[in-house]
C-alpha cells in the first residue's frame, strides 16, 4: 500500500466519491513538455474535506436536538425494527456516542455506508450553560473508533468545533447576524481498495447564512433546523498529498445548501453550489476549482494552465 500524509488546513465540504473529469477547453503546447492535466491529487482533498465536514454536520445535529435524521435511516431485513445508527447521551458528562454498528448494513440518507463509532464531547464549553451547537461559547471535540465510510477507514485523532458568535447576541426574534464557528481537525484516512493513506489537519471558519426563514433559525430559544440551512466556509491549507507532493490550498466563500438535493435517491447528499478553491500540488501549476454560481448540481470546473475540465462529484 502506498502511504503518504496530508496536513490540511482547510475546511470546505467537497463531496467525496468518484470524480469524473472531461476536457472543455484545450491549450496548444509550443514545446515537447506534456500538458499537466492531472486532477487525482485534488480528489484526496475532496475525500478528506467531505469526510471532515460530514462529521461536523453530525455533531451539529446531535448537539442541537439529539437526532441524526440527515445521516441515518432504518435498516433492512431483520434490522428493520431498529435505526441503523444509535445515539447514546450522557448528559452529566456532556457526551454523545453515535454508533453505526459493525455489520456494514447502515446506509444513511446521504447514500453512504458507515460502521464504527463517533464520540462527541462538549464539556469544554464556556460558559457551562452553552450546551447546544447554536450557543455562543459552545465547544465540541470529536474522536472515533473503527469508523469507516464507504470502505475508507477514518481515524479522527482530534477535531474541535467552537461557536465564535459573540456572547452578547439577542435572544430573538430572527436575528440580524450570522452564527459562526471555528473548526480545527487532525484526521487520517486509509483509503479503500489499497488506495493509500491520507493524514491531514484543517483550519476553517463556518458561517450559518441568515436566510430569513424562521423555520431554519429563529434565535437561541429553538434548535437550528439544518434541513433548511445554508452554510459558508473559508480557509487555507498546507500539507502533503497522496503522491508525496507538498501542497497549498485556499477556499473562498464555499456555500453548501442543505435544501439542494441533485439526486433524489440520496436526499441528504448536498454539494457545494458556489465558491472556489486554489489547489497547488508541489511545483506544479495551481488547480483553480470553481463550483459555479448557485445552481443545484454536482458539477463544477477545474482549470490547469489555462485548460479547463468539467467534473461531476458522485
Amino acid at each position: 500500500m502506498k502511504t503518504s500524509k496530508i496536513y490540511l488546513g482547510l475546511a470546505i465540504t467537497l463531496l467525496a466519491g468518484a470524480v469524473t473529469f472531461s476536457s472543455c477547453r484545450k491549450k496548444e503546447k509550443t514545446d515537447a513538455t506534456p500538458a499537466d492535466t492531472e486532477q487525482s491529487t485534488a480528489t484526496d482533498n475532496n475525500l478528506a474535506e467531505n469526510t471532515s465536514n460530514d462529521i461536523v454536520a453530525m455533531g451539529s445535529q446531535v448537539c442541537e436536538n439529539g437526532s441524526l435524521s440527515m445521516f441515518k435511516t432504518e435498516g433492512n431485513g431483520i434490522l428493520s425494527i431498529s435505526p441503523c445508527a444509535t445515539i447514546t447521551a450522557n448528559t452529566s458528562a456532556k457526551t454523545y456516542t453515535v454508533d453505526f454498528g459493525t455489520t456494514g448494513s447502515c446506509v444513511g440518507t446521504d447514500g453512504r455506508k458507515r460502521t464504527g463509532k463517533l464520540f462527541f464531547n462538549f464539556s469544554a464549553s464556556s460558559p457551562s450553560t452553552a450546551i447546544y451547537y447554536r450557543n455562543p461559547g459552545f465547544s465540541m471535540s470529536v474522536t472515533s473508533s473503527n469508523y469507516v465510510v464507504d470502505g475508507n477507514q477514518v481515524n479522527v485523532i482530534n477535531k474541535t468545533v467552537k461557536n465564535t458568535t459573540p456572547l452578547s447576541i439577542p435572544a430573538g426574534p430572527y436575528p440580524p447576524y450570522n452564527l459562526t464557528w471555528s473548526v480545527t481537525a487532525q484526521i487520517s484516512i486509509v483509503k479503500a481498495n489499497n488506495g493509500g493513506t491520507i493524514s491531514w489537519t484543517c483550519n476553517r471558519t463556518k458561517e450559518l447564512l441568515s436566510s430569513g426563514d424562521p423555520l431554519c433559525y429563529n434565535g437561541q430559544s429553538s434548535p437550528i433546523n439544518w434541513t433548511k440551512a445554508k452554510v459558508k466556509l473559508n480557509g487555507t491549507a498546507t500539507g502533503v498529498n497522496a503522491k508525496g507532493e507538498n501542497f497549498t490550498a485556499t477556499a473562498k466563500d464555499l456555500v453548501r445548501d442543505f435544501t439542494c438535493t441533485p439526486d433524489n435517491t440520496k436526499p441528504h447528499r448536498h454539494p457545494f453550489i458556489s465558491g472556489t478553491i486554489e489547489y497547488t500540488p508541489g511545483n506544479r501549476p495551481t488547480r483553480f476549482i470553481d463550483f459555479g454560481n448557485g445552481t443545484c448540481d454536482f458539477g463544477g470546473t477545474v482549470t490547469i494552465n489555462g485548460q479547463s475540465f468539467t467534473f461531476t462529484l458522485q
